[in-house]
């Protein structure tokens, strides 16, 4: 199964929200509808962003790549329930490098 990988810069909270809801938030809607493999937190130039891997079921490469900006964008939204999202990326692991879809 190929992987992805979607990063999203985080540029504040929303009033209420922990820190944490923000991860759970994009880990929860890509997991509902991709394996997730794994997340993480960075801080990338002072700007923090979270990065949550995942897994699209094999098929036509063109029709992975759909599913995995879909993901990524259903991730954005999420997330923007919480946080105010930043730039959105998604990449495609192909031959050991991550390559940016889009």
């Amino acid at each position: 199964m190929p992987s992805f990988r979607a990063q999203l810069q985080i540029m504040g909270l929303r009033p209420g929200n922990a820190p944490e809801a923000v991860m759970d938030a994009a880990v929860a809607a890509v997991g509902s509808i991709h394996v997730v493999e794994a997340n993480q937190l960075d801080l990338v130039a002072g700007i923090p962003r979270i990065t949550v891997r995942f897994m699209v079921e094999a098929s036509e490469y063109g029709a992975e790549n759909r599913q995995a900006l879909h993901a990524g964008a259903g991730m954005r939204e999420e997330v923007d329930a919480v946080a105010v999202a930043g730039r959105l990326s998604v990449l495609r692991r192909n031959r050991g490098k991550w390559m940016p879809l889009g």
